[in-house]
């Protein structure tokens, strides 16, 4: 009775130490280092940077269907310099030009997405000045309206009006998937820290358990009750335990500068993460899944973009057959003056209509090819995108199974971590009072260990597959709600 009385003793004199938090401990939840990943992380960061690249390049498109008012001009053209003059015999004569040949033009032009081409108007105003004569002279059209129409040719702007929209749309929802994403590598983070930091704690207290188990082998050992060859056994579970301490502790600190690096937290501040056991209470629907996945994410709109831009590229090599035209008219008044106000006094009429084409009469069937080619190319894109769309609906159903599955899997293992514990904390008393072996001891122990790590790797493993469903369907299953933009 003393005896048990002292090993008793002895254990608690070990166990009362109980270690402090540092005063610098940040402790985080699985939810707000989602949040500041999203907010804060150079991903994020790029990923809004690369979204307003994007809306940039859609006021770009939407530009060009809008008027564009320019203003050229060239003020001075200024020369003085001699220049060749053929005379009547026929030879040259270099005579003094000293003069100076300025313009202005303002023109608005308007691109027309139906046909292609362009209406304009415009007015020009030109002054001559001749310093040897000591003369000026002006002359302009005060109005010009005209228009210009490609015959037969490719059209870009009625298939940009079909194409760039879908880009746009596409570039929205990649926006909200990228941070789907980051949500999801934040994720991957945490727990790695969060099992680093669990296999160190496991560590510490196999170390502390060693060390108590130990001390009682010793006593047993100088009472004659334990064998040398099992106090050795123990003897060396203690020197393992320490060295998993250290090997535990370098992982733990790798696996927090990368948590830290990845989410954008600066200092020297340590980490503490709280386990994510609350497990949201709904089920995925597969069909709902994929219907969800159809109408929300960024790669069924790009299906249909690359469908659009196939069918594009076999028109414009339609187009660019050889066969082109050009039609091109101008209706305006004209005037000149020796001085500016007198341009706009009782202007002349002017007209102009010009049809220029080019018909190619032998290209070795090169037309032909472009065309054959661009058909094949979209045959191909068909094929590819019907593919596309077998391996997207098979990867949404793959990742709405394991979403359910992994849920029941979290119940399972943890209650088999709360009966590894269990077993472990009585295989320890039994040890204490000599009613079990080392080797059963150490069994209980790893047992109970990896029941505890098998939890927590599929605690990760289940909210790896909740941000994975949440990005590759950008629907929220809990709020049955699509994730956009307006409702992150």
């Amino acid at each position: 009775m003393k005896i048990r009385i002292t090993f008793l003793f002895i254990v608690l004199l070990l166990q009362m130490g109980v270690a402090q938090p540092p005063p610098d401990l940040l402790k985080y939840s699985l939810a707000e280092i989602v949040a500041m990943a999203r907010e804060q992380s150079p991903a994020a960061l790029q990923v809004a940077t690369v979204k307003e690249n994007r809306y940039w390049q859609w006021r770009t498109y939407k530009a060009n269907y809008k008027p564009q008012l320019t203003l050229d001009g060239t003020l001075p053209d200024f020369s003085k310099t001699n220049q060749p003059v053929v005379q009547r015999e026929g030879n040259i004569e270099f005579w003094p030009v000293y003069n100076d040949n300025s313009s202005v033009q303002m023109n608005i032009s308007q691109n027309i997405s139906l046909t292609g081409g362009q209406l304009f108007a415009g007015s020009y105003l030109q002054r001559f000045t001749d310093f040897n004569q000591h003369k000026t002279q002006y002359n302009g059209n005060p109005v010009l309206i005209g228009f210009s129409q490609p015959l037969f040719a490719f059209n870009p702007l009625r298939w940009d009006r079909k194409i760039e929209p879908l880009r746009y749309e596409e570039s929205k929802k990649k926006y909200v998937e990228d941070l789907e994403n980051i949500s999801r590598d934040a994720t991957s983070l945490f727990f790695e820290l969060l099992l680093a930091q669990i296999n160190l704690d496991i560590a510490r207290k196999n170390r502390e358990n060693s060390d108590t188990i130990y001390t009682i082998g010793e006593v047993r050992y100088t009472l004659g009750r334990l064998p040398r060859n099992e106090l050795l056994q123990l003897k060396l579970t203690v020197l393992n335990a320490r060295k998993a301490v250290a090997q535990a502790q370098l992982r733990m600190e790798t696996a927090t500068l990368a948590l830290k690096s990845f989410v954008g937290i600066t200092g020297p501040n340590s980490i503490e993460l709280a386990l994510p056991e609350q497990i949201p209470a709904f089920r995925v629907d597969e069909q709902t899944a994929i219907r969800e996945a159809r109408r929300n994410r960024q790669k069924a709109v790009e299906f249909r973009r690359l469908l659009l831009e196939a069918q594009r590229d076999v028109a414009k090599a339609k187009g660019d057959n050889g066969l082109n035209a050009n039609l091109i008219g101008t209706f305006g008044l004209k005037n000149k003056a020796a001085f500016i106000p007198d341009i706009y006094q009782h202007p002349k009429d002017q007209q102009t209509l010009r049809i220029g084409f080019g018909i190619p009469i032998m290209d070795w069937g090169r037309s032909a090819s472009r065309i054959k080619t661009a058909q094949a190319n979209q045959k191909y894109m068909q094929y590819l995108v019907a593919q596309e769309e077998i391996n997207f609906e098979q990867e949404i159903y793959t990742q709405a199974k394991l979403v359910n599955m992994l849920r029941e899997q979290v119940d399972l293992n943890r209650e088999a971590d709360q009966t590894g514990l269990e077993r472990y904390e009585i295989s320890k008393n039994r040890y204490r009072v000599g009613d079990l072996g080392v080797t059963d001891l150490n069994i209980a122990q790893q047992e109970k260990d990896q029941a505890r790590r098998d939890y927590i790797l599929t605690l990760k493993g289940f909210w790896d597959a909740y941000y994975a469903i949440r990005s590759l369907t950008l629907y929220d299953f809990e709020q049955n709600k699509a994730i956009t933009e307006e409702t992150m």
